[in-house]
């Protein structure tokens, strides 16, 4: 083994080399119509409201003649409108005063507009501007508690965060205040001050929770030349809204003041800043006039995870401006004219639109993939040549699995693409605080051994949820097993969704194509060869599968430094945290953690018929007690694999965050490094073990569908059916399922929003601690009858829902509501109303 680690580290050290380069820029520029002003305007208003683009106020020197001409600094309360970007700008109205360099922000009420300036007074006033029917309209808003200008504002969720600028022309000093203005509460607050002397001509942002302030200005009175001297700052700043407190964070290489605010929030953990005012030649300006080479045009981006700051190309629609406002418009970043050098404006309007980048899988990487579905082919073949037109071979292989291969399948049937690409995300974007979680399957191992599987196997059962009808009834049999069976469904949907979304962006495949060929190949196997087909398919993609994720490790490792630079890296920044100590119920604290998982592990292991079925396909209940105990003790190191690999993504792109995509999803971290990192083979190796956990899930559900449905619903309401019959209806039920997977999919594909299908799953999934309840109402509690869990069943249901919905509780804990809630109250409801019950 040491020998393989050996020659394993040497090869992939050479293969570190192939790395991809950084990508072109994320954003693809061009103008849109100018402004129809011959000069433009800085330090004005902008936003979006009802689609509409907004531009207002502002101040310019009339002829662009600059500070050094003989023409005053003018300012403007003219409002623009540009409905669509092929259209025409129209004035259609007027702002309360001439003014500019105020903060406007575009919020769901309307373009929020606060403060500004006019040249001899600054204003505290704060209104919406919103666009409807044709017409502009002003809504007055509590005002500041103090006039400011030259002031950074974001908008985070329902609030306005503004920090710094000045409250009078004269000032010599910026402020540090910092306000919080409730767009619903329409209230004012004052929060904690900004760090350091104050700042004005900052860069503000929002992402990742949290209000960021970049750069910006310091000024200093000078007492004996009786003159304001400016100092650009390079400093950065984290606020948080629910410590309330202020962090330092990585400096910027350069200073960008006075670039257009707010930043531009690229994916879920970027900002990107655009050009700015270095202050390279501010004290020059009166001397190079019109030769002022300009300001900065290199776009930064800020990595809220990583905290690192990256080039990440240049700005290419012509000279960069600052002191002009930063416009989201359908997805699109907006910069309305501007500076382009010190007093010198400009009417153009530029646009900046996301790149989507894509990895590079060429054809090594499809030869790789190709040995895959080879191995799935044949292993279908096999296993169908042998397979008896039963149903005891298609549900349970004729109970001839073995137990080490039914424990791997078990392993496999829970390790979704899903959690391939979602744990090592988790624990690159947090800690180890998860670590705990899949960790309770050890201990709930022997419960289920002891207490649930000899009465599973004693009864001889297909379906799991058979043993409600022996418990309490058929009635109550029907409800579990609806419950399973609408919400796997549901679900089938999303699990070749949202990884074919992934593989198509990594392999440049077609969307509907990789839908269409996973589902299919995934369909034919599971209808040729039943259980037995899925069982042996899930042992060998368990292998790919963690194969893939292990030799990532180690290449992602040594691309770092090594191990040893990898734990010392992330242990300085305690990537390593695994315990949050406290009593908190809506917190991950380590006994949310712990009680929460385990009950979760509860209902996986004891009502979720795709893992029960796999220990049901073994010869002897001592078989299947080993094949639950190896699925156990697989979980222990997959979990370190999985989590060392999240950790490790985060050493690398800290020491490298110009390969980062800044328009991807946190989620999407791995596949991307997979795509752009990994030499090719083994990038094929690492997608393939993509597949296999993506076919792996949906075989999974598609065989545990089929037999509920024959089981439970097909034998219930015809009963004199043949044991043939009942296989073929079997196979035709795998058929339309992996139909209905595939045309879910391809809907959620046009679905502009996804909440709709979310909150179904959402409320399909409450149902599972209440189905947990039942089994454990049945070992546990011989004095519940049928009428007082099914009572129970649904009151712990909708118990559960307001707790969801208020969250009252960590949704770890959710599954506690669901099995408590089920037993409490099915015990009183059977106390209440006893029935002749069953033994």
């Amino acid at each position: 083994m040491t020998r393989f680690l050996f020659f394993l580290t040497i090869f992939l050290k050479t293969m570190i080399s192939n790395a991809q380069p950084p990508g072109p820029s994320p954003l693809q520029w061009k103008s849109l119509p100018p402004l129809p002003d011959a000069v433009g305007f800085a330090g004005s208003y902008a936003g979006v409201s009802n689609n509409a683009l907004i531009v207002a106020g502002g101040a310019n020197f009339p002829g662009n003649a600059g500070p050094w001409g003989t023409a005053p600094k003018t300012w403007y309360d003219d409002i623009f409108v540009l409905e669509n970007p092929s259209g025409s700008w129209k004035k259609v109205g007027k702002l309360p005063h001439a003014m500019g360099y105020g903060v406007s922000l575009t919020t769901p009420q309307g373009i929020f507009c606060l403060g500004g300036a006019d040249g001899t007074r600054h204003y505290n006033q704060a209104f919406y501007l919103n666009w409807k029917d044709g017409r502009i309209s002003t809504t007055n808003l509590p005002a500041l508690p103090l006039p400011l200008a030259y002031a950074s504002g974001a908008l985070l969720g329902d609030k306005a965060y503004i920090a710094g600028g000045t409250s009078a022309p004269s000032d010599t000093n910026a402020l540090n205040r910092f306000w919080e203005f409730d767009l619903l509460k329409k209230q004012w607050n004052e929060l904690p001050p900004v760090p350091g002397n104050g700042r004005m001509l900052a860069v503000a942002g929002a992402q990742d929770g949290r209000f960021f302030l970049f750069s910006g200005v310091e000024l200093h009175h000078n007492a004996a030349t009786g003159t304001t001297q400016r100092t650009y700052l390079k400093e950065c700043l984290a606020y948080n809204p629910v410590s309330k407190t202020w962090k330092r964070i990585a400096d910027l290489p350069n200073a960008v003041a006075a670039a257009p605010s707010p930043a531009y929030a690229a994916g879920q953990s970027h900002l990107l800043v655009v050009g700015g005012d270095d202050g390279t030649n501010a004290q020059r300006v009166m001397e190079l006039r019109e030769k002022h080479p300009g300001f900065r045009n290199e776009i930064m981006a800020y990595h809220s995870i990583t905290d690192t700051w990256a080039p990440l190309g240049t700005f290419t629609g012509g000279q960069a401006a600052v002191t002009a406002p930063l416009v989201n418009w359908e997805g699109r970043l907006v910069i309305p004219s501007g500076e382009i050098q010190p007093g010198i404006r400009t009417p153009r309007v530029v646009t900046g639109t996301p790149v989507v980048n894509t990895g590079t899988f060429n054809g090594i990487d499809w030869g790789v993939v190709s040995v895959y579905f080879l191995l799935v082919l044949g292993i279908s073949i096999y296993v169908s040549r042998k397979m008896g037109a039963s149903t005891d071979d298609f549900f349970l292989g004729g109970q001839n699995i073995p137990w080490w291969a039914a424990g791997l399948s078990i392993f496999g049937s829970k390790l979704s693409a899903l959690t391939f690409i979602a744990i090592p995300a988790k624990t690159y974007a947090t800690d180890w605080v998860y670590i705990f979680a899949n960790a309770m399957i050890v201990v709930v191992a022997p419960i289920v051994i002891w207490f649930f599987l000899p009465y599973f196997r004693k009864l001889k059962i297909t379906s799991v949820y058979e043993y409600l009808a022996f418990r309490f009834n058929k009635t109550v049999k029907l409800v579990g097993s609806f419950t399973f069976v609408v919400f796997q469904v549901g679900r089938l949907g999303i699990v070749i969704y949202l990884p074919a979304l992934v593989l198509s962006t990594v392999t440049g495949m077609n969307l509907m194509l990789c839908i269409i060929l996973t589902s299919l190949i995934t369909t034919a196997y599971t209808i040729s060869g039943g259980i037995e087909a899925v069982v042996w398919t899930e042992v060998m993609q368990v292998g790919v599968l963690l194969g893939g994720a292990f030799v990532s490790l180690f290449f992602i490792a040594n691309a770092s430094g090594g191990f040893d630079s990898l734990f010392r890296q992330a242990g300085d920044a305690g990537k390593f945290h695994m315990v949050n100590n406290g009593w908190a119920i809506t917190e991950p604290v380590l006994w949310v953690v712990l009680v929460g998982n385990f009950l979760t592990q509860i209902v996986t292991y004891t009502s979720d018929q795709v893992v029960v079925q796999r220990y049901l396909t073994t010869p002897t209940e001592a078989e299947a007690r080993r094949s639950i105990w190896t699925n156990a003790f697989l979980v222990i190191p997959a979990t370190l694999i999985f989590f060392l690999v999240g950790t490790a993504l985060w050493v690398y792109f800290k020491q490298a965050p110009q390969l980062l995509n800044p328009m991807a999803r946190t989620d999407d971290i791995f596949p991307w490094f997979i795509s752009t990192q990994l030499p090719a083979g083994l990038r094929g190796l690492v997608i393939a073990g993509l597949f296999a956990a993506t076919m792996s899930t949906i075989s999974s559900s598609m065989n545990s569908i089929a037999t509920v449905v024959t089981t439970d619903f097909f034998q219930h309401f015809v009963p004199k059916s043949t044991d043939l019959q009942r296989f073929r209806f079997a196979r035709y039920t795998t058929l339309a399922l992996g139909a209905a997977g595939i045309g879910i999919a391809i809907w959620l594909v046009f679905m502009e929003n996804n909440s709709i299908w979310d909150q179904y799953l959402k409320l399909i999934g409450i149902f599972g601690g209440c189905l947990a309840g039942m089994f454990v109402a049945g070992i546990f509690f011989p004095s519940i009858n049928s009428t007082g869990i099914l009572v129970g069943f649904f009151i712990s249901a909708v118990l559960l829902y307001f707790v969801q919905a208020h969250g009252w509780l960590h949704f770890f804990l959710y599954p506690g509501v669901g099995i408590f809630g089920c037993v409490i109250f099915g015990w009183l409801v059977s106390k209440l109303l006893p029935v002749t019950q069953r033994a």
